[in-house]
């Protein structure tokens, strides 16, 4: 795939084949070797110049020349050759809302992801306790119980069968929930009657005893019985991570609700070449410090930003609502974040240069965050973010772009939620869901992204989930507005363009440009052209990050 070319006239061929041209700055006339990827269909993102046949990356990363295939008569310094072989190439797909470690954290430990029901998951629990030592605890995460023929979610008692002595503790795969069984409760003291903390609620049989669902802040002293990571273990999963994404395609992760400690271990790790990934992270709020800082940067690291959560999760019906839950009317979800601590947070933020990115999933959440923004007289300098956005009022969705604050959505999470939606909020409350293709006619910048490992975070299922509006089976139900779907091109821009403005680095990514870094995701077909249903098939085939290919295919 690669070739080795020694010429006589390389740079003049290259600075000829682009000469300035639509406001395009000249080449760079720096020496030196350089890599020219071609023999495939490129795609900029750039509407002036939306495809070309070849680029060439000087030593130091960045684009240096797109040059047409004409200009083979490569010159005298030392020219790598990259044939694409027909395949696609993109500017460099970014995840805009990701939790690296937990990425990694759900390789390497038991995966729940795609268990089909509730008796699988106890046979599954059955066969893992047996390599448990007497008392050992059993940790998992990823179930979603969306589907399952039992139609709930799975309980304590369901697990006591297989489990009666070994505390288990499973994580739903959105975070904000988790199932434990009586072991495990009793030992985290929440299985009697007990006050529940603000933010979270332990739910509890007619008997007042727990039921085995606890959710959002409900769950730290079960999460408490775990082990604290060790770095080493951290380590590892950020380095899981990290080679599970860039295999994927990826080539740059906004990593959300960062610990202090994970931010001198990334800084270590990436230094030594051992974190191959862009990463602009937001800490949470114990490290509201290191975001105003900006200590423990890299070069291919940056920390800016702080992860705020306004609610919990819809599909555990902790997501806050103006009215109750349509299958549940004795709750409208949790409030994890008053509107005065909101209000508070913003100033300090502003104070600090330090952009916020505020997780709100319900109706009422992202009308707090609307109304406090707008209060303190903030605009789109801040380019503070809303993550998921999810569930708006109609009447706010287009409030996101008058005010110049950021959608930072994750197309996946709608072609799974809209499976249960209806039954948690009703169909007419799902004309304010999801709602991509209206923010972007408010003016609202939309930053896309996965939320993996509450997802699987594949580019491929979050690009085709955009333009879609389908499952992974090409199915979509009642509700479900076809007319929020994206166009493609708009599609590519959030994971591209949009990703770059919500990490203030549009001036060095996010289109393939002269100057700008050379980080390109390729992929063996044509995401533009093919049928929708074939972006699913669609393999990564090259990861290139700053000019280096940090993972390419098997051959």
């Amino acid at each position: 795939m690669r070739q080795m070319l020694l010429a006589t006239a390389l740079l003049g061929a290259l600075v000829a084949g682009c000469a300035p041209k639509d406001g395009q700055p000249p080449a760079s006339d720096k020496t030196g070797p350089v890599t020219v990827f071609t023999g495939g269909t490129i795609y900029t993102g750039n509407a002036d110049q939306p495809v070309i046949d070849a680029v060439a990356v000087g030593s130091d990363g960045r684009i240096v020349a797109m040059v047409p295939p004409t200009s083979a008569d490569w010159g005298d310094e030392d020219v790598t050759i990259v044939n694409l072989d027909g395949s696609a190439m993109f500017p460099g797909f970014t995840d805009s809302h990701a939790h690296l470690l937990g990425i990694g954290q759900r390789e390497l430990t038991l995966n729940l992801e795609g268990t089909a029901s509730i008796d699988e998951l106890v046979t599954r629990t059955e066969i893992e306790v047996w390599e448990k030592e007497p008392g050992e605890i059993l940790f998992g995460r990823g179930w979603i119980e969306t589907g399952w023929p039992e139609g709930r979610m799975p309980s304590a008692a369901d697990l006591d069968q297989v489990s009666p002595d070994n505390p288990v503790i499973y994580v739903r795969a959105d975070g904000h929930a988790l199932v434990a069984n009586t072991a495990a409760l009793k030992a985290a003291d929440v299985y009697d009657l007990n006050e529940d903390p603000t933010g979270g609620r332990v739910e509890r049989g007619d008997d007042g005893k727990a039921t085995g669902i606890v959710i959002d802040y409900a769950m730290a002293p079960v999460l408490e019985l775990l082990s604290a990571p060790s770095e080493d273990d951290i380590s590892l999963a950020l380095e899981t991570g990290t080679q599970t994404y860039v295999s994927r395609g990826w080539t740059g992760v906004h990593n959300m609700s960062v610990g202090r400690i994970e931010a001198p271990i990334m800084a270590g790790l990436a230094k030594e070449g051992r974190l191959p990934l862009r990463i602009y992270n937001a800490f949470d709020e114990s490290a509201f410090d290191v975001a105003k800082s900006r200590r423990h940067e890299t070069g291919t690291i940056t920390n800016r930003a702080v992860k705020l959560y306004m609610d919990g999760a819809l599909g555990s019906r902790g997501a806050l609502l103006i009215e109750p839950y349509s299958d549940r009317p004795d709750t409208s979800g949790l409030e994890l974040l008053d509107t005065n601590a909101l209000h508070n947070l913003m100033m300090d933020a502003a104070e600090d240069d330090v952009q916020l990115a505020i997780h709100a999933i319900g109706d009422l959440a992202n009308r707090h965050i609307l109304e406090t923004f707008s209060a303190l007289g903030y605009g789109p300098e801040k380019r503070w973010r809303i993550e998921h956005a999810q569930i708006l009022a109609p009447d706010d969705v287009a409030q996101v772009g008058a005010l110049g604050l950021i959608a930072s959505m994750q197309p996946s999470h709608a072609i799974g939620d809209l499976k249960f939606a209806p039954d948690r909020l009703g169909v007419d409350r799902l004309a304010g869901a999801y709602a991509w293709q209206d923010m972007l006619s408010g003016g609202a910048v939309v930053a896309g992204g996965s939320d993996a490992p509450v997802e699987v975070g594949s580019p491929l299922i979050e690009f085709y989930a955009a333009i879609a509006r389908k499952d992974l089976e090409g199915r979509a139900g009642e509700g479900w507005h076809p007319e929020q779907a994206l166009s493609r091109q708009e599609a590519l821009a959030l994971f591209t363009s949009a990703a770059a403005y919500a990490s203030f680095q549009e001036d060095d990514l996010g289109t393939i440009e002269i100057g700008k870094i050379a980080d390109f995701s390729v992929f063996d077909r044509d995401l533009m052209t093919i049928p929708e249903a074939d972006i699913l098939k669609a393999k990564p085939i090259m990861t290139v990050i700053g000019g280096e290919i940090v993972w390419q295919a098997a051959e």
